[in-house]
């Protein structure tokens, strides 16, 4: 049936998105005389056609039209096809893969390094605490660069640092280069979190955002297949990137685009240039402000979202560093039975990614429903009206306490020398319930700053990678003084006492997130006037 023999009521139905609270602020009401054109290939409803108000059809007409004022318009938030987005999601997992790897798998050769370069555990602690030192800053300048110029740029520049780093770390020999080629490494491997934390805010939208996070040599396919995906660069995905941007992939598509007729050619090549000239006049290439990530970590909501997430992160870092050496020196472990303990580990982590995902997006659609708003998940949700905090919280609130309780009984596991199963159960938990924990508080921070997804990753990771640092830098210091049972004691309880601060969070968020919005909104109002103003002096 062709699209002028269907049913209008149907399609005017069938076009519905939102709730009336939801509905975005650019549609006026019915009665403030704009009313949204229809889209392409659908019916208009003729005000003279509808029939008398005594008609029972009347009401049904009526209805239809207020549903029809209420759909949302404009473009789909990425156009960018589901394979595509899987696909894209792809490179940026395995992109991101780097960064975790290279720290993980240093654990495991700590005692060997402290013995053959003749430093004490304290110091080989310390390259530790410099690898996260610089995983937190990097990406303050990857995450504002990516940002500004695109996300293929910002990759590009991070994997040149981090092979020849690598190739360093192959050749060394010494204590000092070994410090210097783990921050070098550091830095072009960390920024890759934060960029693929920026692709998946560029080509998904909040309802499904969480199962793309937990599905989230390599240069050379990275060059050559991944697209650009930076919304200042190629806008949903619709728009040719330019020169350092594009991809084989992108210039594929735009040859193809150029190969049709020629009257399609014209209007393509001129609506392309009209569109690149837009974004290119709104980005303006400068020298990556670090400091940038400073004003997102002083809002109060994201204040306290990255305070409690750094302790998490520490919490799981303490663990995870003092874990060789205690292992070596209760068990009697070398390095190759040290690295078969941190399995459990990592199979509770892998887990986490994609179980936290999944159980991200069916509670957003479980609060949704609750609140009565309707998901937009092709062009994107007006977030004002929905209870975020909520929908992000609650998924991880119940395994956070069990992590825990994890950590707790860790300590005092080791304290007593326990059996080898006891300890390795409790770090498949760890692993399972805090990556699954801060892993949503990380995509909730992109949730609340989607206009800059990458340098609210940056702000995240600063903070969480200085307080790790400080951590790793004690960890061993604590548990002599301490005690293994009391220093785990000590960490598990910071972690309790501080948790009200996630109550505090769903309490005040929404109002403290509407009152960003508002003033973000006036000061691009303020910066619009001032360039028409100028534009006018001219």
């Amino acid at each position: 049936m062709s699209p002028s023999a269907r049913n209008p009521d149907s399609d005017i139905n069938s076009n519905v998105e939102k709730e009336p609270q939801s509905s975005g602020s650019k549609h006026e009401d019915y009665g403030g005389g704009l009313i949204p054109p229809p889209a392409p290939g659908r019916h208009a409803i003729d005000s003279e056609a509808v029939p008398p108000a005594e008609d029972p059809s009347a009401e049904r007409a009526t209805e239809d039209l207020e549903a029809l004022h209420q759909a949302p318009s404009g473009p789909a938030y990425s156009v960018f096809s589901d394979r595509q987005r899987k696909y894209i999601v792809f490179m940026v997992a395995c992109a991101g893969f780097f960064s975790p790897l290279s720290a993980n798998i240093y654990f495991p050769a700590l005692n060997a390094l402290s013995r053959d370069l003749k430093v004490s555990n304290e110091l080989i602690n310390l390259t530790l605490t410099s690898y996260m030192i610089f995983q937190g800053l990097a990406p303050t300048i990857f995450g504002d660069l990516a940002d500004m110029a695109g996300r293929r740029p910002a990759y590009v520049l991070g994997f040149i640092i981090y092979i020849g780093a690598n190739i360093g770390l192959a050749l060394q020999n010494n204590y000092a280069a070994l410090l210097l080629l783990r921050c070098l490494q550091s830095t072009g491997s960390s920024g890759t979190v934060a960029l693929g934390n920026g692709v998946v805010a560029d080509i998904a939208s909040s309802g499904e955002r969480g199962k793309f996070m937990g599905k989230f040599v390599y240069s050379i396919p990275l060059l050559i297949i991944f697209p650009e995906t930076g919304r200042n660069v190629v806008g949903n995905g619709s728009i040719p990137p330019q020169g350092w941007n594009m991809s084989l992939l992108n210039y594929l598509k735009t040859r193809k685009i150029e190969h049709n007729d020629a009257l399609n050619r014209t209007v393509s090549r001129q609506e392309m240039k009209q569109a690149q000239a837009e974004l290119a006049r709104k980005r303006k290439l400068r020298w990556p402000n670090p400091l940038k990530t400073i004003h997102i970590i002083l809002e109060k909501d994201v204040g306290l979202l990255l305070l409690y997430n750094s302790l998490v992160y520490t919490a799981f870092y303490d663990v995870t560093a003092s874990l060789p050496s205690q292992f070596a020196e209760i068990y009697g472990f070398n390095e190759l039975q040290i690295g078969l303990t941190f399995i459990p580990f990592g199979v509770g982590c892998s887990i986490a990614s994609i179980l936290f995902g999944r159980l991200m997006d069916m509670n957003y659609k479980r609060v949704a429903k609750n609140a009565g708003f309707r998901i937009d998940i092709k062009r994107g949700d007006d977030m004002r009206h929905f209870p975020l905090e909520k929908a992000r919280i609650r998924v991880f609130i119940i395994p956070l306490y069990f992590g825990i309780a994890a950590i707790l009984c860790w300590g005092w596991v080791l304290e007593r020398n326990a059996p080898l199963a006891v300890p390795l159960v409790l770090s498949f938990i760890i692993g399972l319930c805090l990556t699954g924990s801060f892993n949503v508080m990380s995509t909730m921070l992109v949730d609340l700053y989607p206009s800059s997804p990458a340098t609210a990753t940056a702000a995240n990771n600063l903070v969480r990678c200085l307080m790790g640092a400080a951590g790793t830098a004690v960890i061993i210091q604590m548990i002599e003084g301490m005690g293994r049972g009391w220093c785990f004691t000590f960490i598990a309880a910071v972690i309790f006492f501080t948790s009200p601060l996630l109550w505090v969070e769903m309490k005040w968020g929404p109002k403290w997130r509407e009152e960003r919005r508002v003033r973000i909104e006036k000061q691009e109002e303020e910066k619009e006037a001032r360039k028409a103003e100028i534009g006018d002096a001219v």
